[in-house]
């Protein structure tokens, strides 16, 4: 008899974030790579279904849904969740279809995956109606899931914070990785210069959210580096914010360069080309683009957080609000090829093939 693990990817079919979007794809593959004998890999997704380059190979079937994916999350947080049927499934994100259900009788679970926690960490930074939204599901998450993955311990820690005892019993921490088959393109130069960005700065990763860390990084930067600065991940509409902010610091508009959210080849272009990156976030959120520094060997320097801490180990430089500048010009000058060096050995620590077999474990365990 063969065990059928179905994943829920609705972010391949209409993503809300690039990053959640390929940690799916990654994860999936990864699964179907590492199932064991016995176990294959089916997917759940909303309407109209995986497109043809979705890029997964293997899957034993598709469960698709009737309704698009706006709709199939309302239904499901109401707790509708018509078609779906028993098994084991898990969703590398928190949308699941949550409902009541008995894992030892029905051989049925559940389990979702949380990689930030913002509406907690700056609730105002986001809508008020979102907030709610993430409260609530984090409650239902809370009694009907049977296992909650976070990608980190400082991540578990904080959970313990703002839930209840009853999901903080569940919660499981396999971590991250850079998109699967990450690397420099041959193009990297041509795709620099397609996106109007110099050949040499320092990169960075944010918005004009407090809980980002720009404000303070760009005040680091501006005593230290009088090159360029690119910053990636800028949500559309604040690129003019950034710039400011970084205006306020003492850094030239012209040196500013605010881009929003590249797909994995031109993000790997850019990071290939940064002297350093700064990691400024505060939040506990898992650090997508620090990891993907690592991923290339990219000296760090980062805001001292439990989230760094634990990601980056001595792979960064750290330093508390409002000492990066110092840190800055470690990482600039006698620290660059050591951090280089140690960035390149921490990286080989996060790979999907050892989440996925984390994953095949965590459903035999339950």
């Amino acid at each position: 008899m063969t065990v059928t693990l179905r994943l829920v990817l609705d972010q391949l079919v209409t993503p809300t974030s690039r990053d959640l979007a390929e940690a799916s794809a990654s994860l999936a593959q990864a699964l179907v790579d590492t199932a064991p004998r016995g176990c294959d890999v089916a997917a759940i997704t909303p309407a109209p279904g995986l497109p043809d380059d979705a890029g997964i190979t293997g899957l034993s079937a598709e469960t698709r849904l009737s309704m698009r994916r706006r709709e199939l999350a309302a239904s499901w947080q109401l707790g509708v969740v018509p078609g779906i049927g028993r098994g084991l499934i898990h969703s590398p994100t928190a949308l699941a279809p949550l409902v009541r259900h008995d894992r030892v009788n029905e051989t049925h679970q559940i389990v979702v995956t949380l990689w930030d926690l913002r509406a907690w960490d700056s609730p105002d930074e986001l809508p008020r109606a979102e907030v709610l939204a993430t409260r609530a599901l984090l409650s239902r998450i809370g009694k009907h899931a049977d296992a909650v993955v976070v990608p980190s311990h400082a991540m578990a820690e904080r959970l313990a914070e703002v839930a209840k005892a009853k999901l903080v019993a569940k919660v499981r921490v396999i971590g991250g990785a850079p998109v699967a088959g990450f690397r420099v393109p041959s193009d990297a130069v041509g795709r620099l210069r397609a996106l109007d960005l110099p050949s040499s700065f320092v990169a960075l990763s944010g918005g004009a959210a407090a809980s980002d860390g720009l404000a303070d990084a760009f005040t680091g930067l501006a005593s230290e580096w009088d090159g360029d600065v690119v910053v990636l991940d800028v949500p559309e509409g604040e690129e003019p914010a950034v710039v400011e902010l970084a205006s306020a610091a003492g850094i030239p508009e012209a040196r500013v360069h605010a881009r929003g959210a590249l797909d994995q080849w031109d993000r790997a272009a850019v990071l290939s080309h940064a002297v350093a990156f700064l990691a400024a976030s505060t939040r506990t959120d898992w650090p997508w683009r620090a990891v993907d520094a690592l991923a290339l060997s990219v000296p760090i320097v980062a805001r001292d957080t439990p989230i760094h801490r634990e990601v980056l180990a001595d792979a960064a430089a750290f330093a508390a609000e409002g000492e990066l500048g110092t840190a800055v010009a470690r990482a600039l000058g006698p620290d660059a090829e050591r951090l280089r060096v140690l960035a390149g050995d921490r990286a080989k620590g996060f790979a999907w093939a050892a989440s996925a077999e984390r994953v095949w474990a965590l459903h035999a365990e339950l």
